[in-house]
């Protein structure tokens, strides 16, 4: 059975880190305002299992016009079960918790190779690849809800 619920930002580390910090030491999985009152952080469970997460930040990006944005970071599915998805199913849940709660806009930063599966979303890019240190080539995405 497959679940999405509300985790804590240190249990994000159990994906995080392999998929997104591959090789890194695990200080590398803390995000900046991981454990603000406004972040959210979701797990997706297959039965007691974590294999994906998404994290929803209350931050403005001052490209957009729109007031109430919420950004995502750190969506990652555990290798074994990509492409099932469950990514999908993740960005999904966090549409419908923005729309619930008056949020105008998600925006993010995507990795290059992820360009693709967030357009299939509705998502769109915004300007020219740009580089993360130590992460790799990005891209700004963003959608109106």
């Amino acid at each position: 059975m497959i679940t999405i619920k509300e985790i804590t930002s240190k249990e994000t580390f159990a994906v995080r880190q392999p998929v997104l910090r591959k090789g890194k030491p695990i200080e590398c999985c803390v995000f900046e305002g991981d454990d603000l009152e406004s972040t959210h952080h979701f797990g997706l469970f297959e039965d007691e299992d974590l294999i994906g997460i998404i994290s929803l930040f209350d931050k403005i990006n001052t490209i957009f016009a729109a007031q109430n944005q919420a950004q995502i970071r750190g969506m990652a599915v555990l290798d074994t079960h990509q492409k099932k998805g469950f990514g999908e199913a993740l960005v999904k849940h966090c549409e419908t918790y923005c729309n619930e709660n008056q949020v105008a806009l998600i925006w993010f930063n995507a990795r290059t190779a992820a360009v693709g599966f967030y357009q299939k979303m509705s998502y769109q890019p915004v300007g020219e690849a740009f580089d993360i240190k130590d992460v790799g080539e990005h891209y700004l995405m963003f959608k109106k809800l």
